[in-house]
């Protein structure tokens, strides 16, 4: 990339094997194959208009960059789960498969997808406002008599809950490298942004843990969703769930900004404690990669920038070896 270019900040995300890093023109996905090979799914980044004006206004853009990005995520998980079940596919079941894959993606099942995408992230982000508040009811209803205490004690239900639901997963084998693909992601990352020749050695230096990561938001939206359904008073059930649902949007909306605000103090003395909280919940949602899952992150990261400087006329003096390309499929 040219040295005269503005500085972008690079996002990934873990995939089954694999890691996907996000470019200015491109998606990239790069997964290890049962036979060692690392194979690619790349995707054309193609924002509509409308799209790139709204990331521009605050607020808005946190709410449209995360239904924007579990849509093209979900294509990039669904690739890797793929590379996944057919290296454990018997022989005549991969041949089947092949054939389903071979009849190809009709324009009705892409959008079938993206509306999946985009139905569950709303249902997971309502599952999780609203369960904390009827448990909180349940068992504090008749304690306290101030609004603002109930809010307290849900914020901590809220906290609990995701600590104990990240713990569970955690432990299953599948979750586990999960879990490692995000900290090789993260290694990655810091390694470039501090300028780094990525390779394995050198990036295995570097932390896990990253400001900018989602497991940050999603600590920020219980803080922060606090504070915000704390300004709106609420007396009822009725008005309490009502006003979850109505400010939703707001407390993603700030989180994101927030977010965006202590990834920017991070290197400030005092202020860059306010990102600590996501640090702390990334102890459970990254852990310490292999020099394996290292390889593939930096071959997905250097493949999106190669192929980023194809669409700049510009040159990248890091390069891909060894690795096969898988074509993208949607």
């Amino acid at each position: 990339m040219s040295d005269k270019s503005t500085p972008i900040s690079y996002g990934g995300q873990a995939v089954i094997e694999g890691v996907m890093f996000g470019g200015k023109h491109v998606n990239v996905t790069a997964v290890r194959r049962k036979n060692n090979e690392i194979k690619f799914l790349e995707v054309p980044r193609e924002d509509k208009a409308w799209v790139r004006k709204l990331r521009k206004i605050p607020l808005l853009r946190g709410i449209v960059s995360l239904i924007d990005s579990t849509i093209k995520g979900s294509k990039h998980l669904n690739y890797s789960a793929d590379a996944y079940a057919d290296d454990t596919l018997e022989p005549e079941e991969r041949e089947k498969q092949k054939e389903k894959e071979d009849s190809g993606w009709s324009l009705s099942m892409i959008i079938g997808v993206a509306a999946v995408s985009v139905l569950s992230f709303i249902f997971g982000k309502l599952l999780f406002t609203l369960v904390p508040v009827f448990v909180e009811d349940f068992f504090f209803g008749d304690t306290f008599d101030h609004y603002i205490v109930h809010n307290l004690i849900e914020g901590v239900i809220k906290l609990i809950l995701l600590l104990v639901y990240l713990w569970a997963i955690s432990q299953t084998p599948v979750i586990k490298r999960l879990f490692q693909y995000h900290g090789a992601e993260h290694k990655v990352i810091s390694a470039f942004e501090a300028g780094e020749e990525l390779t394995v050695k050198n990036v295995q230096k570097y932390t896990r843990l990253h400001y900018r990561c989602g497991s940050s938001f999603m600590m920020l939206t219980i803080v922060l969703g606090v504070v915000v359904y704390s300004v709106v008073p609420w007396d009822t059930m009725t008005q309490r769930v009502i006003q979850r649902i109505a400010l939703l949007p707001v407390v993603l909306g700030v989180s994101f900004e927030f977010l965006k605000l202590t990834n920017a103090m991070r290197d400030m003395p005092v202020l860059r404690f306010l990102g600590y909280p996501g640090l702390w919940l990334q102890l459970l949602t990254t852990k310490e990669p292999t020099d394996d899952q290292v390889e593939v992150s930096i071959a997905s990261f250097n493949r999106m920038r190669e192929l980023d400087a194809q669409y700049e006329n510009v040159t990248v003096h890091q390069s891909v070896t060894g690795s096969v390309l898988d074509p993208a499929k949607g």
